[in-house]
């Protein structure tokens, strides 16, 4: 079968869809022919949808939708709209069925659906569930039934359990149905995933949501050859598009191992994002060795009572040392905060700001006021709202942001997700020092870039 994979992801700085790459590895692997429009390189969306669709029919059309919105409680810009209205007029040119998938369309699938006019949509994994799918549709089958499908019956949403079956199963991942190469030159950077799923409890995490409950690995040997692949590509700078890379340990340090036993830690530089614990010396060598540069450790917050709030399974003195270790490692450190959640008070917030001085990273990304997930813990405490919803602790939402520059007094290592601060904003999206940096060659992680371009 012809299918059409469709990335409507136009933020900037570009961002390969991954999860497109990973599909038509699968799709390709079980015999169907894949062709890609990618509408981040389009300037005109609808026009391209039009051509692209004049060609012979296609038998299934999959639309990805990677974010929601761009996730900042001060700009709040969401990518809803524009995403309805592409499938809109990808409906409009073809009689093909039109599934939507994508991290994004996973963490509200029944919301995403109810805007767009879709036949379905695929939650969590995408790669099995699509390549059976089509071959289903190939030989008009009924396709009701598959794992993770999601649509309307009449007047009420059913939504189908996953499979979750093992990532060992997957197709050697070639990566080469998306243009990595033009998005490394003008993105900075290429993703790379070594698990899905969370085990964590954290009360705003949309991760467990939209990937499972629990961590299903890669295996290691699949891991770096989709890196090798990736520098042949002439691409060198990566980032791990796992929640957090080292949850479990144990899988982080064979990749870890994998990667320096295949010579790649002289060749790829790599970021990661990371829990401060469970986090210790040996993994941030390991690390090291293996060719990570940079790693971004999403602390949220530097006030225990807060921490244990969140759920978070660590305690300030893990942000600590975790940052230590790394530092002594020779890898740079981001600490991201998550601020203003339920319980925020002024006095959390000056032992957050202490805290972070304290750890001594090279980057802190501050972020106040948290985005609400359908199917969170939040969203239960916080309760109906219009999407995208945010929460800002009452007890602090007037003088957070006065009170957060009073303590941080100028440290120019604090960075804002915050597009009114632009000569300290870190939120990526249409960030314009960020642009410029990538024009000019800087590569890596995003926060790594700022950070460099900083002390130039």
């Amino acid at each position: 079968m012809r299918v059409a994979l469709v990335n409507t992801n136009r933020m900037q700085p570009p961002i390969a869809p991954i999860g497109l790459d990973y599909i038509s590895e699968a799709l390709t692997a079980a015999g169907h022919t894949v062709e890609l429009l990618d509408l981040c390189w389009e300037e005109d969306p609808a026009q391209a949808i039009r051509g692209f669709f004049k060609r012979p029919e296609f038998g299934l059309i999959g639309v990805t939708l990677r974010n929601t919105d761009d996730c900042g409680y001060t700009s709040r810009h969401s990518f809803l709209p524009e995403f309805r209205s592409i499938v809109e007029t990808i409906r409009a040119c073809t009689d093909a069925p039109v599934v939507l998938g994508g991290v994004g369309f996973s963490v509200m699938p029944e919301h995403v659906l109810g805007l767009c006019e879709a036949d379905a949509g695929v939650w969590g994994d995408g790669e099995f569930a699509f390549a059976e799918l089509a071959a289903r549709l190939e030989s008009k089958q009924e396709w009701h039934d598959l794992p993770s499908l999601v649509w309307r019956e009449a007047d009420r949403w059913r939504r189908n359990p996953p499979a979750n079956r093992a990532l060992s199963e997957l197709p050697p991942m070639r990566r080469m149905c998306v243009d990595n190469r033009r998005y490394f030159l003008q993105g900075g950077q290429a993703g790379f995933e070594t698990k899905r799923g969370c085990p964590g409890a954290c009360t705003y995490c949309a991760d467990p949501v939209a990937k499972g409950r629990r961590s299903r690995t890669r295996p290691a040997a699949a891991v770096a050859d989709e890196i090798q692949s990736l520098l042949a590509q002439g691409i060198d700078h990566f980032h791990t598009c796992d929640g957090e890379f080292n949850v479990p340990e144990w899988h982080a340090s064979r990749v870890c191992e994998e990667m320096v036993r295949r010579g790649l830690s002289g060749k790829a530089r790599w970021y990661a994002y990371c829990a401060p614990a469970p986090f210790s010396p040996a993994l941030a060598r390991a690390m090291r060795e293996a060719g990570c540069a940079g790693i971004n450790f999403g602390a949220d917050n530097g006030d225990a009572r807060m921490l244990k709030r969140l759920r978070r399974g660590f305690a300030p003195e893990d942000i600590v040392n975790a940052c230590r270790w790394s530092k002594q490692a020779g890898m740079a450190v981001m600490l991201d905060l998550l601020l203003g959640s339920p319980g925020e008070t002024r006095e959390s917030l000056a032992a957050t700001v202490e805290l972070m001085k304290r750890a001594g990273p090279d980057c802190v990304g501050v972020s106040v006021g948290v985005r609400v997930y359908p199917g969170t813990e939040l969203a239960r405490q916080a309760g109906p709202g219009g999407d995208p919803q945010f929460f800002l602790e009452p007890g602090v939402a007037s003088f957070a942001f006065e009170l957060l520059d009073e303590l941080i007094a100028g440290d120019p290592r604090f960075l804002f997700f915050d597009p009114s601060k632009p000569e300290r904003n870190y939120n990526y999206n249409a960030n314009q020092r960020l642009l410029e940096a990538i024009r000019r060659g800087y590569r890596g992680a995003y926060w790594d870039i700022l950070r460099r371009c900083e002390s130039a």
